[in-house]
Parts: structure tokens; sequence; C-alpha cells
């Protein structure tokens, strides 16, 4: 029964998500108190820099040469393969989704993988776990300025340039902070490490501050207005089509590139999931007003049935996987343990 429901609802901070969606729908805030949520929500988006850049150890960078190959592979996947894929889909499916979600649509596309739901998936699967906690650390950190890059291309693209001002705007309040979190690692990194719980606190609180004052700035804009229950339908649709094809694409190239079983489930589960934490607090720094909660809505259509199909898909590989099979293949590993070893 836990194995079925954790096949359901994977993430235990879904249920939290969605509901903040409804209320942010049903009571936006508006003028002052919006306006003060919205600086509490930028302060929680520099700390959260702040404490990962404290957190990922040195060590941890330079391991992520010991498996090049690999990690360029799941970097190009990530920044160029995806984006690619996405804006293919994108110019199909513009006319069904509108204009109000096409750039949302590619943002998702330009975001770096998840840390600790791709590295689980990979413990579930067991593949090579040791390659997912690097390559998910490299990806955020890359993340933080080939997202904005890759956006303002394929924006380009798509006739709606952003400026160089979004960039600058990224790399001041994400790039910046990370950087001075580094710089004081021996001063403070100890004491980050010691608390695991801290970085995944952050990370949910910066998420949902995100969520509510985007949503509650576009509600009270009336961006929703004129978008229906049939458009919605839509955009899931798309995303669900766009998950498919990633994940296609991603089994195809573990194959075609000779990649053994661990290297490949690595691959797939990177390529295939969006980070929501990097994806929230960016949206914001991007697009301060109401724009934010159109931009990031295919980020949430997309990341829950990605979350369900990845555990359904780790779940039938840790069976079917080479090797003894685990005494319980729907195990999630836990977030603190994933601190832990991403810090080792």
């Amino acid at each position: 029964m836990r194995g079925a429901f954790a096949i359901i609802l994977p993430d235990r901070f879904i249920p939290v998500l969605l509901a903040t969606v409804v209320l942010a729908i049903l009571f936006p805030l508006s003028g002052r108190a919006l306006e003060v949520i919205g600086y509490v929500s930028i302060v929680a988006i520099v700390a959260l820099f702040f404490v990962h850049g404290a957190r990922l150890s040195r060590q941890a960078v330079r391991r992520s040469f010991l498996q090049f190959r690999l990690h360029l592979v799941i970097i190009a996947f990530t920044f160029l393969a995806f984006p690619l894929i996405g804006l293919g889909l994108t110019e199909i499916a513009a006319p069904f989704i509108g204009p109000e979600f096409t750039p949302g649509a590619l943002f998702l596309c330009a975001l770096p993988t998840t840390v600790a739901s791709s590295i689980a998936m990979v413990s579930i699967a067991r593949g090579n776990v040791a390659a997912s906690v690097v390559a998910a650390a490299v990806s955020n950190m890359l993340g933080v300025v080939m997202t904005p890059l890759m956006f303002a291309l394929m924006l380009s693209t798509s006739g709606a340039p952003m400026g160089l001002g979004g960039i600058g705007k990224v790399i001041l309040m994400l790039a910046l902070p990370f950087a001075i979190g580094q710089l004081f690692r021996p001063a403070v990194g100890t004491w980050v490490e010691s608390r695991p719980g801290l970085s995944r606190t952050l990370d949910r609180v910066t998420i949902l501050l995100a969520i509510y004052t985007a949503l509650s700035a576009a509600v009270g804009s009336g961006l929703f207005d004129d978008i229906g229950v049939a458009q919605f339908a839509l955009l899931l649709a798309a995303m669900l089509t766009l998950l498919a094809l990633v994940i296609g694409a991603a089994m195809l190239a573990g194959r075609l590139l000779g990649f053994d079983y661990g290297d490949r489930t690595a691959l797939l589960f990177a390529a295939m999931q969006k980070s929501v934490i990097s994806g929230t607090p960016m949206a914001r720094i991007l697009f301060p007003g109401a724009e934010a909660g159109l931009i990031i809505m295919p980020l949430l259509v997309y990341y829950i049935p990605m979350q369900t199909i990845s555990a359904i898909i780790a779940a039938r590989m840790g069976v079917t996987a080479p090797g003894e099979p685990p005494s319980e293949p729907l195990q999630f590993a836990e977030d603190d343990q994933l601190d832990h070893e991403q810090n080792r």
C-alpha cells in the first residue's frame, strides 16, 4: 500500500505546492501586502543560494571531471537537447496553448535538473548514484548562467527577445550569493553541513513564496481571466508530450553513446527532470511583476507528472536492473541523506 501511494504521489511536497497554488488563486495578495511578501521572497532567494554555495564542497566540483564524458553529455542534454526539443514542440503547440504560456514553456526547457529528486530516482533504479550527485550539482551551478542565456536565445527565435538586464539580475541575485557562499565556506561550511534541514527548508519556503507572490500578482492583474479549463488541458497535454519526447531521446542517446546501465540511468533522470527549486526563484527575478505567474505555470504543470512518471520508471528499472533486486524498490532516499552524500 505504501509503495502504491509512493507511485501516485512520490513527492510529499506536491500537496503543499498544490495548496499554495489554490490559495494564491482564491486569496491573492495585493497592494502593500503583495509588495512586502515580494521583498521577503527576494531575501529568501538570496539566502537560499548563499546556503547552497556554502554547502557544496569543492571536492564535489573536482569529482565532476572523473566522468567527464558522462557529465558533458548530461549538460549538453539539459541545456541544448532539451531546449531544442521544447522549442520544436512549442512551435507546433503554440496555437493551442496560446501566447500566454509559450514563454513559460521555453523557460521550463532551459532549467537545470533537480538535485534530490533525480538522485533519489537513480538510487531507486540502482544506477550510478555518485555520477548523479555530481551531475545534479554541476547542472545547478551552470544553470545560474546557462538558463537565462538559453531562455533569452529561445525567446529571440520566437520573436520575443529578452534584454540583457534580466540576465544581469539573475547573475547578481543568484550567482553572486552562491559565489559568496563558496568564499565563506571555510567559515560557515561546517555549520551549514551540520544542519541538512536548513537548505531543504529554505528550498521549500523559497518555492512557496515565489509561487504565491507570482500567482497573486497574476490573478490580481487579471492575466488568468481569459484562460479557460480547455487551455490548461492543452498545456498539460503539451507538457506530457514534451516529457515523453525527452524520455525517449535520453534513452536513445544513452544506448547510442555506449553507456553502461548505471550511466544510462544517471543520464535519463537528469535529462527528464527540471528543477522547480531553481525555476521559481529565477522566474521571480526575470519577471518581477504579474508575468511571473504565467511563466511558472508550465513548470508547475510539468513538475507533477514528471515526478510521478519518474517514480514509475525508476521502480520498474530497479526491479529489472542487473544484479540482485532491492528489497524495497520504491524506498526513496531521505533528503538529509542526499544532502550528506552531495557534500562528501
